[in-house]
């Protein structure tokens, strides 16, 4: 293996290492919720942000975005048009050689000659909760069919794990990607509490999980805090993912805290990822202070330093580099 790669998986297995590895991600496209079906050029952004980043940055590691594939189109038709919680049992699985994962696969193929011998790679894959309530309009539309038809609601998740699950492996077994990238959130409404996520929402996530993990994937669990939502850390402690990457700042739950929270795994986090945070604020000396903060308060096996989900698109590279140096 490469220097970088035995780095990462090493701070992945909770190992000494020379120097903490560190982790930050952006879109490479205009706007990543539109699809590459109706505008094929993202896919030629993407994969030309991917390699610019690589050659530019030269990162510890790459998560590999899905731009343009958040959704599958026509599971995503049939929950967009639901008008009650029983449409959705018109949900049916697509096939293991749907051109949905096919172009993901080739996506990932591509990337991965690239750079994948120097650097770990991990793809993007949303939970099926988060991809349902994205397609249905948000939580609010996820939350009322909960409340009117529970068992629609898992029927129609375990039909998007079974689709989710079918390109998580394929981008590890045929594209070569060491292992998925998993975003899950709580769903932001109070009517759905914890028995309720555990009960509904959870076993759609966690097929995904014991699916990648069954091709030998090495599988990133991200408990997404994007835009200041707010997650109940505690719903995800006994997930089978190999690392966790949270929002610490947004949780207000520090590295350290949050590794003793998921059984002693590798973290990844410590910045905030948005305009008005210090990693895109701050001057060298303010940001390399910080870097330094976290690791005295966090120790430095099994952390990895990033943010609390994607950082702006415009932000500069030099600043990810700012804290490399510093975490040496």
């Amino acid at each position: 293996m490469s220097e970088k790669r035995d780095l990462v998986f090493d701070a992945f297995n909770n190992k000494e290492t020379d120097r903490v590895p560190v982790g930050f991600w952006f879109h490479y496209t205009e706007n990543e919720l539109k699809s590459a079906y109706e505008i094929p050029e993202m896919r030629e952004q993407n994969i030309k942000g991917h390699k610019h980043f690589v050659e530019t940055f030269k990162p510890d590691f790459v998560k590999l975005m899905s731009d343009g594939y958040f959704f599958e189109p026509e599971t995503a038709k049939v929950i967009n048009s639901a008008k009650s919680a029983a449409d959705l049992k018109a949900l049916k699985a697509i096939a293991e050689d749907d051109k949905w994962i096919k172009d993901q696969v080739s996506l990932v193929k591509e990337l991965t000659s690239s750079f994948g011998k120097e650097v770990a790679t991990f793809y993007n894959v949303f939970a099926p909760a988060t991809a349902f309530k994205w397609a249905a309009g948000g939580d609010k539309k996820l939350a009322s069919f909960i409340k009117e038809d529970k068992e629609s609601v898992i029927y129609a998740l375990s039909v998007i794990a079974q689709n989710t699950s079918s390109l998580a492996k394929a981008v590890i077994q045929q594209g070569g990607a060491d292992g998925i990238y998993l975003s899950v959130q709580t769903i932001q409404d109070l009517s759905v509490g914890p028995d309720l996520y555990s009960e509904v929402i959870a076993p759609a996530e966690l097929a995904v999980l014991v699916a990648a993990n069954a091709v030998g994937g090495t599988n990133i669990l991200h408990i997404c805090g994007y835009e200041g939502a707010k997650n109940n850390l505690s719903l995800f402690k006994n997930y089978p993912a190999k690392v966790i990457n949270f929002a610490s700042v947004v949780e207000g739950v520090s590295l350290s805290e949050g590794k003793k929270l998921f059984g002693g795994k590798a973290v990844i986090g410590g910045f905030e990822n948005t305009k008005k945070g210090l990693l895109y604020t701050g001057t060298k000396e303010e940001i390399q202070a910080e870097t330094k903060r976290l690791l005295e308060e966090s120790g430095r096996k099994g952390i990895i330093l990033g943010a609390d989900c994607t950082v702006p698109k415009d932000i500069d590279f030099e600043r990810f580099e700012w804290v490399r140096r510093a975490a040496e």
